[in-house]
């Protein structure tokens, strides 16, 4: 009797350490694989590698809507490139990295997209700060990077690279055009045309009035005092004749 009663007891204890189990694993599941990251080719200065993200969806109101990625040291904005995504979603390069977004996925969808990478840099492992937008405005943020090999609540996706492969160097990059230089001239600066050719015109025209306008001012004015001159010298001869007439 008593052996009897002993093992349904353990029967019991048997049972809830496995539920126990069972709840921590369901618990502790989603959290520890949220946000992850895989490469094609995880080597460090690996070119023309595809990076292929996945976002696991939380919100049971709303569906995911834009990733915000904040890329590690040594990747540039613009050495990104999308490969595949949901459809309708477009990739557009930020400051610091890129958001890749549009219309929301259906509840429960996980987010899934690759971009290419022109090449990754010389680290050992490269973390991708994650921001989700959802399409109720809620934003859950895996941003934390964990070190010494401890757990953080909010992991951002992390990458581990193995060393480069022999010979492989870092790709030189893109040259920028330099200044032309500044060679000063012997001559006086000219006058800068007018941006408006209509007005240059317009403005040429005028001057040639205005001068017009001043020479025959100038010609009317001669012309006025000797016909003065004229008319007086007139009066003097008639006034002459006259007395001389008077007298006579």
């Amino acid at each position: 009797m008593n052996g009897t009663h002993t093992r349904r007891r353990l029967r019991r204890l048997g049972i809830a350490a496995v539920g126990a189990v069972v709840v921590v694993g369901v618990a502790a599941g989603p959290a520890a694989a949220h946000a992850e990251v895989t490469a094609s080719d995880p080597r460090a200065l690996a070119e023309n590698v595809t990076l292929s993200f996945t976002s696991e969806a939380e919100s049971e109101t709303a569906g995911i809507s834009e990733l915000r990625v904040v890329l590690p040291q040594g990747i540039a904005p613009d050495a990104v490139t999308l490969k595949d995504a949901p459809k309708e979603w477009k990739l557009t390069a930020t400051p610091d990295g890129y958001a890749i977004g549009g219309p929301a996925l259906a509840t429960g969808t996980d987010a899934e997209y690759s971009v290419t990478v022109r090449q990754l840099p010389d680290e050992k492992s490269l973390a991708f700060k994650t921001l989700e937008t959802y399409g109720d405005g809620k934003i859950s943020r895996w941003i934390e990077v964990p070190t010494d090999g401890e757990k953080v609540d909010n992991p951002a996706p992390l990458l581990k690279l193995r060393a480069a492969a022999p010979g492989a160097k870092p790709i030189a990059p893109s040259p920028t055009p330099s200044p032309s230089a500044v060679v000063p001239s012997a001559q006086p600066p000219t006058a800068a045309p007018s941006a408006d050719p209509v007005a240059a015109a317009g403005a040429g025209e005028d001057a040639q009035a205005t001068s017009g306008k001043a020479a025959g001012s100038s010609t009317g004015a001669v012309v006025g005092a000797i016909a003065a001159v004229l008319l007086s010298a007139a009066a003097g001869s008639f006034w002459w004749v006259r007395r001389n007439r008077s007298q006579a």
